[in-house]
């Protein structure tokens, strides 16, 4: 049985019969990355990390949709991300929660109600990872970055072949842009140290299912290795 390429998270859960099914169907190839990446970083607001790094209990104090200390690991990952293209000249692309209206209720707001009462340092980007002048912000009403927003064109527009997707929660808004992206036809790599969630077997189940379905699977480390040997932009 080939290991898997991560361990953060939940690593573990999966049990040893779903793994075996799984390798027996032929799933999870890998992909490999294209020649022009970009990078995604989808919701990383203060309302699903907090103000400060603290264990979930105390951060949902604050925002309920936080995920708190784990959030917080995830984003000096995607600070080294951020690094390195910055440094190649690739794009880089903000889907973000837009600040909730009355009428955005719709379903999300009946199952989640909290998330209509986030106070506004909610919204803002975690300074550590924040946009700087020429990075795409693509503000978002629904789990997929790509549902109702312009993602596509930009995306289009940059030439990019192949999209690092990092950011929260990896079962929600990360995994629905990842099967998004998928069926764009998009090379999709996912570093599972640069994505949270508030449950580290949700979490993993679903780093595990994308693996296997939508994306490569991997961790920052292996993932800047792989990028280092591509060209700058032009």
């Amino acid at each position: 049985m080939t290991e898997q390429a991560w361990t953060v998270g939940g690593a573990g859960v999966i049990d040893e019969t779903t793994l075996r099914h799984y390798e027996l169907a032929g799933f999870g190839k890998p992909v490999g990355l294209g020649t022009r990446p970009a990078l995604l970083i989808i919701d990383v607001q203060y309302r699903t990390v907090g103000t400060t790094p603290l264990p979930f209990e105390s951060a949902v104090e604050e925002f309920p949709t936080s995920c708190g200390e784990v959030g917080w690991a995830a984003v000096g990952q995607i600070a080294r991300l951020v690094e390195t293209f910055r440094a190649k000249g690739w794009p880089i692309l903000y889907p973000h929660v837009a600040p909730k209206k009355s009428y955005d209720a719709g379903r999300l707001g009946a199952k989640v109600p909290g998330i209509m009462d986030i106070p506004a340092k909610g919204y803002e980007f975690v300074a550590e990872v924040a946009p700087a002048e020429g990075d795409v912000l693509v503000p978002k009403r629904h789990p997929s970055a790509f549902f109702g927003t312009p993602l596509v064109s930009y995306l289009v527009e940059t030439g990019a072949d192949s999209l690092v997707v990092t950011g929260c929660t990896t079962s929600g808004c990360v995994r629905s842009s990842v099967a998004d992206a998928f069926s764009y036809n998009f090379r999709v790599s996912v570093p599972a140290d640069a994505v949270y969630d508030r449950s580290p077997v949700v979490h993993e189940v679903n780093l595990f299912d994308m693996a296997q379905k939508y994306a490569d699977v991997t961790t920052t480390d292996s993932l800047l290795t792989a990028l280092s040997g591509l060209p700058a932009r032009g």
